[in-house]
């Protein structure tokens, strides 16, 4: 083979190889370019910066959550859930209860009811204050002596907790102390007491009236919860 032909031969291949680079070359950009159409890349758009050296974006986005906040709350500290505390939440929870207090009311022990071994005694809550009150729940009741020496153990709660009870001037809300009879049981029964001494419901304020000698046996001493009336 004369030079001349091995010169023409080889010249073929490096014209081929070139031929098809150049069209593997043109394939690639078109693939690129119809990617990027697609999916543009987020380097394509870089987003600027501010002042501080921040995304604007993320400037935008906290200008946008403020513009959101209602007014008056407070923008919620670092490491908090954003969630607003009671006193925002709830507003009205912080307004005065019509709650009665001891300050409003008066205290006695009603009429004695004996019967079937049982004795059961009123205790009326009567509204002395000028304006309407609520009681709801059950006292907090102890027998004492003058002296303030306790006579037993407190009264235990005997029923339902019941319903809120609204007392408006002058009206009378009552639970009912409960004992048994001497002899019923032969648990001993306690001394002789001298005073009730009272927690009006959700109050921590005391009320006492004369006990009429009131004395517990069979080692039963309750309170039902407060209702409407006073027994006659």
């Amino acid at each position: 083979m004369s030079l001349t032909s091995l010169t023409r031969g080889r010249g073929r291949r490096v014209a081929a190889g070139s031929l098809i680079a150049v069209t593997a070359l043109t394939l690639s950009a078109c693939q690129n370019g119809t990617d990027s159409a697609s999916h543009p890349s987020s380097a394509a758009a870089p987003a600027t910066s501010g002042a501080n050296g921040a995304p604007s974006t993320g400037s935008s986005a906290q200008s946008s959550g403020n513009a959101a906040r209602p007014s008056g709350m407070a923008k919620p500290s670092a490491g908090t859930s954003g969630v607003p505390n009671a006193s925002q939440a709830n507003p009205s929870a912080m307004t005065a209860s019509d709650r009665c207090t001891a300050a409003n009311m008066s205290l006695r022990l009603g009429r004695t009811d004996i019967g079937a071994g049982n004795i059961r005694v009123p205790l009326v809550f009567t509204n002395k204050g000028k304006k309407a009150c609520t009681l709801r729940g059950f006292p907090g009741v102890s027998l004492i002596q003058r002296d303030g020496s306790a006579v037993g153990t407190p009264a235990t709660r005997e029923g339902g907790a019941g319903g809120a009870v609204r007392l408006q001037p002058g009206q009378s809300a009552h639970a009912l102390l409960h004992t048994v009879n001497e002899g019923v049981s032969d648990i001993p029964c306690w001394n002789n007491s001298q005073i009730v001494f009272v927690y009006p419901p959700g109050s921590k304020e005391s009320m006492t009236t004369g006990s009429n000698g009131l004395r517990v046996c069979g080692g039963t001493f309750t309170v039902t919860t407060v209702e409407a009336g006073s027994p006659s």
